[in-house]
């Protein structure tokens, strides 16, 4: 019986020493915490629960040419509740949390009044001092939230949390909308304008101490080193508003017509290369509705077809091959090793002038002169084509520009029939705004410009930076052929595929070109690329545009039918807004010994003329509206454009019929002086506004 007891004692023992043991352990360790890792412990507590932030700077605005914004950045806030908070008492909780709730549902509709209450009452219960409510919160909703039950009693006493933010918007929505761009962060991926210059709409980053609470989250306290973050920069593009939207509605409208892959359309400046407008449309295969999703003319090499058949004249003149009055004999179709160059559209039997060759866009009579000029030597036809700095990005300020594809002799993919192919536009690849810059050089008599999208840079509307235009090549080619390239581009429209830009009452310059697209099996029948490309006034070239209509699918495919009708209702638009290409109708010179009748109702101003003897010419009218335009030997009647849906340009006519015009088109008219209209207050080609007041001025 002792043995037992003693054994008992003994265990006993044992367990109190190690006890002792263990409690004199964690005495040691308290100690030496306390006083060796002491500091460094609480050090590094700090740093987790306190740290400094980057607080992203207000992102600066891209603007029209105008300065009408077209992206820009718009302030957001999450809104978050110190539901704990010592300042807002129990009975205050309450009392105001149903009335708090219902409020909450009510704007965000998002849930119900009791979810809302049911999730204050616990995050009060929890302690919680920073609970979300709302994240992305519009400036009209937290203006609201500031009158709420509770938080209507201020930051402290109400709790109320208001982190800012800012979201990129852009109120013209899809208008050039790859174009401007954007950023993804998460991806590094920069696009357009906003991508190129990224750098200068940051700004600088500022610094802001939080501190981690309980909930995980950083909550921002009060630090005098706080940074605050510098704004961006305002970008000022060279895209004029009004233009782009009719590019882009004409574009729309012609895509969904001919149920189109995608188009595109740019319009630039001749002498300063400034990019006016610029449209990028791709199906959406789900919807069948068109996106701004690809920027084709920026990115998207393709055959050119028959567009490039001006290089190649402009080779052959350079050279003084070829005369445009000379005739050669063609046929329908031209074999070269095998394969076949063919003319859809036969001229006529027998020989044809060189200048008929190109106006009527022949395959076989294009090949025929460049591959009999340079057979022997083909490195010469394609050293030209370098010349004209077809073979080069344009080194656009913007990413995403495709490497045009212009081989040599020395290509591993150079065969026997390269030659006649490329003089036509095919086994070669350009982008439609590198076409574009090469028209736009023959029509700025050989100056090759750089296509500019970006003008100005401003802070707080003060202009930091200025970019000047910028010239590629001097001359692309001899003045006297671009002289003739010229005639043969005026040509078309007056004579060739494009008459139907022969009517308008400005003169325009260009080519088309319907080209097939090369599929996996080669080219065939039923895809094809349609484009026409050319400039305006062409004795005076102001602008040049192209316009791409890629795999149209509703019977027209040709660029007569899908292509031109687009660039025809950009001019128009361009010209009815710019009264530098139409002061020849609006003053005529000092010394014409009649008096005339500027604008008006076509026939009675032929009425005018007949009872007074004056000779007349009328055959260039289309239309009841007229415009009396300076001539050698008579008064010349032009169409005056109206057109639909936008302010005419009434300036010339007479009170009564300017009235009528505007009145039937839903605007009211206040007039102010006696005579002629010579200033109006809304700008022709602005879109109309039913019930708006336009104010005219009358003079003599």
């Amino acid at each position: 019986m002792k043995n037992v007891k003693t054994d008992i004692l003994w265990r006993v023992f044992l367990v109190y020493f190690g006890i002792l043991v263990f409690g004199v352990a964690i005495i040691v360790k308290v100690i030496h915490i306390q006083f060796v890792e002491g500091s460094e412990l609480l050090d590094k507590s700090r740093k987790q629960s306190l740290k400094y932030f980057n607080v992203d700077a207000v992102r600066g605005n891209i603007c029209a040419s105008d300065g009408s914004l077209l992206a820009t950045s718009v302030p957001i806030f999450d809104v978050r509740m110190d539901v704990a908070s010592p300042l807002i008492s129990n009975t205050d909780f309450k009392n105001n949390i149903s009335a708090l709730a219902g409020k909450l549902s009510s704007l965000f509709g998002d849930k119900s009044m009791y979810q809302y209450k049911t999730a204050l009452l616990r995050e009060r219960k929890k302690g919680n001092r920073y609970f979300l409510i709302k994240r992305n919160v519009t400036y009209l909703q937290l203006k609201k939230m500031r009158g709420f039950p509770i938080f209507e009693r201020g930051k402290y006493r109400g709790g109320l949390i208001i982190i800012p933010k800012t979201k990129r918007e852009k109120p013209y929505r899809m208008l050039a909308e790859r174009t401007l761009g954007y950023q993804n962060k998460k991806e590094d991926l920069f696009v357009g304008i906003e991508g190129a210059y990224n750098d200068v709409l940051s700004g600088k980053q500022g610094r802001q101490l939080k501190k981690k609470i309980n909930s995980g989250d950083w909550k921002p306290v009060f630090d005098e080193n706080e940074i605050e973050p510098q704004d961006g920069k305002d970008i000022i593009t060279t895209i004029d508003l009004n233009i782009q939207d009719v590019a882009e509605s004409a574009l729309y409208s012609h895509l969904v017509e001919h149920d189109a892959d995608w188009g595109c359309t740019v319009l630039m400046e001749v002498q300063t290369g400034h990019i006016l407008a610029i449209a990028n449309l791709t199906k959406d295969k789900r919807s069948g509705t068109y996106k701004e999703s690809y920027n084709y003319a920026v990115g998207a090499p393709v055959e050119p077809g028959s567009t490039f058949k001006l290089a190649s004249m402009l080779s052959l003149l350079d050279d003084n091959l070829i005369n445009l009055e000379d005739t050669v004999e063609i046929k329908e179709y031209k074999m070269y090793s095998g394969l076949t160059i063919r003319d859809v559209h036969g001229i006529r039997d027998g020989r044809v002038t060189i200048k008929e060759i190109f106006e009527k866009s022949s395959n076989v009579g294009v090949s025929q002169l460049v591959t009999n000029a340079y057979a022997s030597n083909p490195q010469k036809y394609i050293d030209h084509l370098y010349g004209m700095s077809l073979n080069q990005k344009l080194g656009l300020d913007i990413p995403g520009e495709g490497r045009p594809y212009v081989k040599n002799t020395k290509d591993k993919t150079w065969s026997n029939v390269s030659l006649p192919f490329m003089s036509i536009g095919y086994e070669l690849q350009i982008t439609p705004l590198q076409t574009l810059a090469f028209y736009n050089a023959v029509a700025n008599n050989g100056k090759l410009m750089k296509p500019m999208f970006v003008q100005e840079i401003r802070q707080a509307g003060k202009t930091l930076e200025t970019f000047e235009p910028e010239v590629l090549n001097n001359q692309i080619c001899s003045e006297e052929a671009i002289l003739k390239g010229k005639e043969l581009l005026e040509g078309v429209v007056e004579n060739g595929t494009a008459k139907a830009l022969g009517k308008s009452v400005y003169k325009v310059a260009g080519k088309t070109g319907t080209a097939q697209i090369a599929g996996k099996s080669g080219y065939n029948k039923r895809d094809y690329n349609a484009s026409f490309v050319g400039y305006f006034p062409a004795d005076n070239p102001k602008y040049s545009c192209i316009v791409v209509v890629s795999r149209p699918s509703k019977g027209h495919y040709y660029a007569t039918s899908v292509a031109v009708p687009v660039f025809k209702e950009i001019a128009d638009k361009v010209y009815s807004t710019d009264l530098g290409i139409q002061q020849d109708e609006l003053e005529l010179a000092d010394n014409l010994a009649y008096p005339v009748y500027a604008t008006g109702y076509e026939d009675e101003i032929e009425y005018i003329y007949k009872s007074l003897n004056i000779p007349l010419d009328s055959s260039s009218t289309n239309s009841e509206w007229a415009v009396s335009v300076k001539s050698d030997s008579s008064i010349l009647l032009k169409t005056r454009v109206i057109k639909e849906n936008l302010v005419p340009n009434v300036r010339g006519m007479g009170a009564r019929d300017a009235v009528y015009v505007l009145e039937n088109m839903g605007l009211k008219v206040i007039l102010k002086g006696r005579g002629f209209v010579k200033e109006q207050s809304i700008k022709p080609g602005m879109r109309i506004k039913k019930g708006n007041t336009v104010y005219l001025r009358l003079a003599v």
